[in-house]
């Protein structure tokens, strides 16, 4: 089939022919040294050039973590808007209040436009060419071209599905933009049958051209498996996502590590981990500086004898915080070591003073609606409980902005990919691999599995990794109704988001889809249509 061929008309789309690519020149890691020698003719005409081409996906594909808009918004911004998170102040709490980025032309979509929708074309748009270049090209080693290709076509369909999910109304394209074609109007979006062929049949090529292993930080079969996987899930192909699942879990080298402790440990370099993006410190091309576990550990080293350390989840502003819906899905098995200072820290200690090593205990929440505590706004600055999920071992705990590892996809999920599918699907049994991620948390496995035990256990296993919103769309218009408008924020539990400031309040159904910026939509053209609702 033949798939839309026109891109949108964006003048930055032109530097598609100019942009500057970095060359591999480390065995143990993607670092990318800037060739500012190297043009456009270099890149799309030989096999070097290629190769240095696909290194420069990973750079772009990473900028979004990087990107310093309102506090690093595009690294934490979908974990912000879910039924799991309080959104305590900055802008990512008007984010994730759902008081901005609620209509076509204010600022929150504004920057949403360039941190969503313009990063994820750009990435589309450039893996494109490299792919059209590289399918072009004669004189080049099969093997070589088809690992080319298969990197590419991994970094577009994921583009698309990003974009797909989060905007629905989108179009895809497998033409390389040029000068001729940039400013070709967009009409329509595609079909959903055209954007989810387009997305599957990229895949399924990296599948089969992609090996297990690869070096640290790049995209491999089992990265494209679990991608393809969760795409079948949203197309509710059961079997299709049971199947590349569990081949995932059983043909691969890939497994789980022993501990929720060893999960975020060290540089994240270890048997469950399926993607990870490199941000690693003194390595040219080793990524930027962010704030994305700033975002989410609170201010305790502002209280008198505790000073910020990495062990305690390093030096935040507390923007995001796990809400009481999640910590209560955490407590609901006293020996589930996911709260126990793993992905979460529930409890901070003195480290000077007279009460070294003791629980600090300055300020209270309100835990009776009756008698609320006086102290319930410090305590959610400075003591309420933080995901340190991407706290990493050799932080600055002395800075908000880190280098750290971020890991995208990991094996976990797709144990809980399988469970779902195998659920839905009545062709096999799902308890296997659901009480696989509940035994390695030191929870009681359970004996029966419904659409809210899939849900809830990925609440306690996946909270904060950016996947939670998407899951809720996924499973349809009740579901992430029924969950945002009673479960986002802590309502009463924090009056100060009462009213105006209450997610719960401020959801409405239409945000399952996000709205497209006005000045996209001025982009294209006079009939395509905007979602629903705005």
């Amino acid at each position: 089939m033949e798939f839309k061929n026109s891109y949108i008309k964006l003048k930055s789309s032109l530097v598609l022919l100019t942009v500057l690519f970095f060359a591999v020149s480390c065995e143990d890691y993607l670092e990318e040294e800037p060739g500012t020698l190297i043009d456009s003719d270099y890149i799309y005409t030989t096999e070097d050039g290629l190769q240095s081409g696909v290194v420069s996906l990973y750079t772009i594909n990473r900028d979004r973590y990087e990107y310093s808009s309102e506090d690093y918004m595009a690294a934490v911004l979908m974990s912000s808007r879910s039924d799991l998170a309080f959104s305590r102040s900055g802008y990512t709490g008007l984010m994730g209040r759902y008081q901005r980025g609620i209509s076509s032309i204010d600022y929150g979509t504004e920057l949403a436009s360039t941190l969503f929708w313009k990063h994820f074309y750009n990435l589309a748009n450039k893996a494109t060419a490299l792919i059209n270049a590289a399918e072009a090209m004669e004189d080049i080693d099969e093997d070589v071209k088809n690992q080319i290709i298969a990197e590419a076509k991994f970094f577009r369909a994921e583009a698309y599905f990003y974009l797909y999910r989060m905007y629905n109304n989108i179009y895809v394209t497998t033409e390389t933009v040029t000068v001729d074609n940039a400013f070709d109007v967009i009409s329509d979006k595609s079909s959903e049958e055209e954007i989810f062929e387009l997305i599957n049949s990229d895949l399924t090529f990296s599948i089969e051209n992609l090996e297990w292993t690869d070096t640290f930080g790049r995209v491999t079969k089992g990265t494209a498996k679990h991608v393809k996987a969760k795409v079948a899930m949203w197309q509710s192909d059961w079997a299709e996502a049971a199947s590349q699942a569990i081949s995932l879990i059983e043909e691969g080298p890939h497994s789980l590590v022993s501990s929720t402790a060893e999960v975020f440990a060290e540089d994240r370099n270890n048997s469950e981990s399926l993607f990870v993006i490199q941000s690693e410190d003194d390595l040219s091309g080793g990524g930027s500086t962010t704030m994305i576990n700033a975002n989410y550990v609170t201010q305790y080293f502002n209280i008198s004898g505790i000073e910020a350390n990495v062990e305690q989840g390093g030096r935040g502003f507390s923007r995001i915080l796990p809400n009481l819906y999640l910590l209560n899905l955490l407590a609901e098995d006293e020996n589930d070591t996911r709260d126990d200072d793993t992905y979460f820290r529930l409890k901070y200690y003195y480290t000077s003073g007279d009460r070294i090593g003791e629980e600090v205990d300055d300020y209270a929440p309100i835990t009776d609606l009756d008698n609320p505590s006086d102290t319930y706004t410090t305590y959610y600055q400075r003591m309420h409980p933080s995901c340190i999920k991407f706290a990493q071992e050799d932080d600055d705990p002395d800075t908000y902005l880190n280098r750290s590892n971020v890991t995208v996809y990991r094996l976990a999920e797709t144990y809980l990919i399988a469970a779902e599918a195998l659920m839905r699907s009545s062709e096999g049994d799902p308890l296997p691999y659901l009480n696989a991620i509940r035994t390695r948390a030191g929870a009681a496995a359970v004996t029966t599995v419904d659409q809210q035990a899939i849900l809830d256990e990925r609440a306690r296993e996946l909270a904060f990794e950016g996947q939670r919103w998407f899951t809720l769309k996924r499973m349809g218009q009740d579901v992430i109704d029924y969950q945002i408008t009673n479960y986002a924020g802590d309502g009463e539990y924090y009056p100060n988001n009462l009213g105006e400031n209450d997610p719960r309040d401020n959801w409405q159904s239409h945000f399952i889809n996000w709205p497209i910026a006005e000045i996209d939509l001025d982009l294209l053209g006079s009939s395509y249509p905007q979602n629903d609702g705005y």
